[in-house]
């Protein structure tokens, strides 16, 4: 089992801090999030009960590869990814650049995890298609896996002609993809296209439904025995137990936020009677604890 913690809503001078700190502990990996902005007039109904995001406009949202890139330079270890990354919302080439320089900086520590995204403002300010975006997600990830083979290079589809270049740096290591979504188009764009899916928050119960369905539509689609990547978190009690449980299920790995529920970053002193000095010392009680009793164990 890998166990990944995130970066979204963590304060942007924190994360590279924690980055370390997490490194050092034994966790796996980082997960970053994306939005490009949040404007004035938002129209454009969030996938939710409220059909409202549940953050401020405030809200920071660090651009994922500066962030993966100055995360990588600063661990040994740690691997990088998304939850998601609305790859739809750019040019397919911007994409595949810095995916690309991410991955050589990091010596093959980066997966993409991509969504189809919810926000039609993003993508009319970048000037992109939100009508087909989908339809070009599923041409984007072979495209990507194209454009990143090194040498010269080319791609020519629907919605996407890139003549014969040279996109260098290129990834030394095939970069794997996943995809995020709930919908059945994700599932199955997961399913046929992906190397794992990416899931958010849920039940036992919910996520053994769907660690099912991606199950059969992989032996849909005769991959059932290739190598599959599901990354969620579980709404339970942090145990040794679960996790191993989650194993045999077929999750891969889990996504957890180990200050959550704890007085650590509430308190702002990462849960010690030591002021904190540097960034993200609030954090560092939470992780370490973590780390010590159910990582540890589960190895």
């Amino acid at each position: 089992m890998q166990f990944w913690s995130g970066a979204a809503f963590m304060e942007a001078s924190e994360a590279l801090a924690v980055a370390r700190m997490l490194d050092e502990a034994g966790f796996d990996g980082v997960i970053c999030a994306d939005h490009l902005i949040y404007p004035r007039n938002l129209t454009s109904p969030y996938p939710s009960p409220t059909g409202r995001p549940m953050w401020s406009p405030d809200t920071a949202w660090p651009d994922s590869w500066v962030l993966i890139g100055a995360m990588a330079s600063i661990t040994r270890r740690l691997r990088f990814s998304n939850a998601v990354y609305v790859a739809p919302a750019r040019p397919l080439l911007e994409v595949a650049k810095q995916v690309a320089t991410a991955s050589v900086i990091s010596e093959g520590r980066v997966s993409l995890a991509v969504g189809a995204g919810w926000m039609r403002e993003e993508f009319d300010l970048m000037g992109q298609d939100f009508g087909n975006r989908g339809k070009r997600l599923d041409e984007m990830i072979p495209a990507l896996r194209a454009l990143w083979q090194g040498g010269w290079v080319s791609w020519s589809c629907r919605y996407y002609q890139v003549p014969e270049l040279m996109l260098e740096p290129h990834p030394t290591t095939p970069v794997p993809i996943l995809c995020g979504g709930e919908s059945e188009v994700a599932l199955r764009r997961a399913a046929r296209l992906c190397d794992g899916w990416v899931g958010t928050a849920y039940a036992w119960d919910d996520a053994v439904g769907y660690v099912q369905k991606l199950t059969a539509l992989r032996r849909e689609y005769g991959r059932q025995d290739e190598p599959f990547e599901i990354m969620l978190a579980l709404l339970e009690m942090p145990s040794v137990d679960l996790y191993r449980r989650a194993e045999d299920l077929g999750i891969t790995a889990v996504m957890c936020a180990p200050w959550a529920g704890t007085q650590d970053v509430q308190a702002g002193d990462g849960g010690s009677s030591k002021a904190v000095t540097q960034p993200g010392d609030r954090y560092r009680a939470s992780i370490e604890r973590f780390a010590e009793t159910v990582i540890e164990k589960c190895r």
